[in-house]
């Protein structure tokens, strides 16, 4: 099941509180102010700062 449009809608990037995209594989959330990247593990974001990966 893909993440729900309205949750991506309230959904920020918990270090800078800006918006975040969702990936086109559906596997994740990315914040492009801070450059990270937020793992979707079983239909859940993974919204912890020291999880997220850097994007190159």
């Amino acid at each position: 099941m893909p993440i729900d449009k309205e949750l991506l809608d309230i959904l920020a990037c918990p270090k800078c509180k800006g918006d975040l995209t969702l990936t086109k594989g559906e596997d994740g959330l990315s914040c492009g102010a801070c450059k990270l990247l937020y793992e979707i593990k079983d239909d859940i974001p993974i919204m912890l700062i020291e999880e997220a990966t850097p994007l190159d």
